[in-house]
């Protein structure tokens, strides 16, 4: 498809998701770090246990910069265990509350205020932060036009037969990039609209009969698999 038709078409299945499953105004946080710190905690685990250790580091009075640098990594790990890897993800909750106090004073507004390509590349260079992370953290904790690429997308955009020949996160990511506006409201709700899908009726084990795009879909166009 050309650039034109292929914008029309993830325009056309984001109004289509968005018929269906409503606006899903995510990602559920009070405020900025709370977001940093779950886009660290859901990696490779469900958004519920993540969710746990987040409400675990409130009750304990530790969902800041400042608290996580003074808690041992132990007692760190004891709270967020919920979200799995739990020494490792506590490694890197201290690895990110000590960039941020050494780079910018625990000044978040000065950290949003760069500029996509150097906040991606600062954030990349912290222990524990790798594209899908970061992109998150940009995306839902600082608002900027970056789409988010995760396995859902991914999924989905396979049996689309959307995936780029490239397949590499950079090349998914650009599918929607190039193709839509920049803009962070739209690339927010589009990504949580996807894994919303993928939860739904795009599983590991397809629902295609319960799909809003089962008649755009190549997947479900395959014999057995419009179940």
């Amino acid at each position: 498809m050309v650039r034109q038709q292929v914008g029309r078409y993830l325009a056309d299945i984001c109004q289509r998701l968005l018929e269906r499953y409503g606006q899903q105004q995510w990602w559920p946080a009070d405020e900025p770090f709370e977001v940093m710190v779950g886009a660290i905690l859901t990696q490779q685990v469900s958004w519920r246990n993540a969710a746990r250790a987040i409400s675990g580091l409130k009750a304990a009075g530790a969902l800041s910069p400042a608290a996580i640098r003074r808690m041992p990594v132990s007692e760190l790990a004891l709270i967020i265990r919920s979200s799995g890897y739990r020494n490792a993800k506590a490694k890197k909750l201290k690895s990110l509350a000590c960039w941020l106090d050494s780079r910018y004073g625990d000044n978040l507004d000065e950290l949003f205020a760069l500029d996509v390509p150097q906040m991606r590349r600062e954030l990349l260079a912290v222990h524990g932060i790798g594209p899908e992370t970061a992109d998150s953290i940009m995306l839902y904790a600082a608002a900027k036009p970056v789409f988010v690429v995760d396995a859902y997308t991914r999924r989905i955009v396979n049996r689309l037969g959307l995936a780029p020949a490239d397949d590499s996160y950079a090349a998914c990511q650009q599918l929607f990039m190039a193709h839509l506006p920049a803009d962070a409201g739209l690339f927010n709700e589009y990504h949580a609209l996807l894994v919303q899908l993928a939860k739904d009726a795009c599983r590991r084990e397809p629902l295609c009969r319960r799909c809003c795009l089962n008649d755009i879909c190549q997947f479900a166009g395959y014999k057995g698999n419009n179940v």
